[in-house]
């Protein structure tokens, strides 16, 4: 699957639109000089096109995001694209404590690696003013990691408005995978975006701490760098 499947994907949600409620319905479709998850390279260093659909409906929410992807491949498998699935709740608990739980499950047409790359976690965020803290649990094998099941990542963000309503984002996670310690690792970011009518722009430093996760040519996945993408949302 390349760029071409992603766009169709894109396409199918927008033609169904009509069925909703506009109000409810944001799309969103941008490209990033490299798809990092969690600190770790999809895309084998390289640029993704990226396209997603949310719906809401007071505190219920659902939605569908899509990015192009290498990883697999490059791991003997044959899945172009990443496909995740996602539906939970929000709501307050009090004045200026909020809360959200759902369910997101990660897709990968096609990937033919065994375990399967296909991965569900569940989460839940707590919010309290610029600062979110959120647990994710993997209910299924994480990622094509053997026997990794109950695998689990905590991560605290805030989000923090500058000057001219640029928005300053740092961000730190720890991601566990049961049974592989060595798999296990720590990452961190600091974000910085602006939104120009609808028009998305973010440069991010990423950086994981980890020495099991690389690419063709010993390609380290995690490695210190600068990640630009442009986004628009409509």
């Amino acid at each position: 699957m390349n760029h071409k499947t992603l766009l169709a994907f894109v396409a199918a949600f927008a033609a169904a639109a009509p069925a909703l409620s506009y109000a409810d319905v944001a799309f969103n479709v941008g490209v990033i000089s490299d798809y990092r998850y969690r600190g770790i390279s999809q895309t084998r260093l390289k640029p993704a096109l990226q396209g997603g659909i949310d719906y809401s409906n007071g505190p219920f929410y659902a939605g569908a995001w899509a990015s192009t992807i290498k990883w697999i491949k490059d791991a003997g498998g044959d899945a172009g694209l990443e496909l995740d699935l996602y539906g939970g709740y929000k709501g307050e608990i009090t004045k200026g404590l909020g809360y959200d739980i759902g369910l997101l499950t990660y897709q990968y047409p096609s990937n033919k690696l065994s375990p399967s790359a296909n991965t569900t976690e569940l989460y839940a965020a707590l919010t309290y003013g610029p600062v979110t803290a959120k647990y994710s649990h993997s209910t299924s094998n994480l990622f094509g990691f053997a026997d990794s099941k109950g695998s689990g990542y905590f991560d605290v963000a805030a989000t923090f408005e500058l000057t001219g309503g640029w928005m300053l984002t740092p961000h730190i996670g720890r991601q566990t995978v049961k049974n592989s310690g060595a798999a296990s690792y720590t990452d961190a970011s600091l974000s910085l975006s602006k939104d120009f009518s609808g028009w998305v722009v973010s440069a991010a430093a990423v950086d994981a701490k980890t020495g099991a996760y690389f690419g063709p040519g010993a390609k380290d996945l995690g490695k210190r760098s600068l990640v630009a993408g442009v986004k628009y949302n409509f």
